[in-house]
């Protein structure tokens, strides 16, 4: 594959790419703006990716087409095109570019029984507990939003009155950074913004990786 070209900013254009998606989620309006989103949309996060390679990692693009085979909403493609640098198949980091804007975080997804298992048996031990509880306020400190599927009463075996219930109850954890549309998403400045944002994310995406580890499953999801 050819190197992609130097980060720039995601064009308005992108931007409006999605909103028209949004509008018209079929395969002809996809079929008709295939190459805005080629250029305008993919070709930006690949050079985004590259220029974040070399202090985390290889980036994958996750695939437009959205998987509708359990879905009661068959809309065949996704309305956001999202990229993770991962630890895992769904521990890492992550960026995400919609018609909303620029979103970038760090944490990871639930993929089955283990992870979530593993998280909640760290997050109710005392020490790495504790030390989770510290970065996430320094987290909440620096403007990241906490999310996550969680159940709404305590997990099985997890006292109600738990001093880190509302942690426990996540069965996955992310942090993430919405910074909507500044004009400097349009310029080099948005590579400063997410390489800045993952690097408050990486203790906490390394505390995972410590204590949670990679993904059961497989990356299908996935594409580069």
């Amino acid at each position: 594959m050819d190197t992609p070209a130097a980060f720039a900013g995601f064009p308005p254009s992108a931007l409006a790419f999605y909103a028209g998606l949004e509008a018209d989620n079929s395969r002809e309006h996809w079929q008709e703006h295939r190459s805005t989103y080629e250029n305008d949309v993919r070709e930006p996060m690949l050079a985004l990716l590259d220029a974040l390679e070399d202090e985390f990692g290889e980036g994958r693009l996750f695939r437009p087409n959205r998987d509708i085979r359990f879905s009661a909403d068959k809309s065949p493609y996704k309305t956001h095109q999202g990229a993770l640098v991962g630890v895992g198949t769904s521990l890492g980091y992550y960026v995400q570019l919609s018609a909303d804007g620029l979103r970038a975080g760090g944490g990871f997804r639930i993929t089955g029984p283990g992870p979530t298992a593993r998280f909640r048996a760290a997050v109710g031990a005392p020490s790495t507990g504790l030390e989770l509880e510290r970065l996430l306020t320094a987290l909440r400190g620096k403007g990241f939003e906490i999310l996550g599927e969680a159940v709404k009463t305590a997990p099985r075996g997890y006292a109600a009155d738990h001093p880190r219930i509302e942690t426990l109850r996540h069965k996955e954890l992310m942090v993430v950074r919405d910074f909507g549309t500044p004009p400097w998403l349009h310029t080099r400045r948005a590579l400063t913004r997410v390489r800045d944002t993952w690097r408050d994310a990486r203790p906490l995406v390394e505390w995972l990786g410590a204590h949670v580890g990679t993904s059961e499953a497989p990356p299908a999801t996935l594409s580069r």
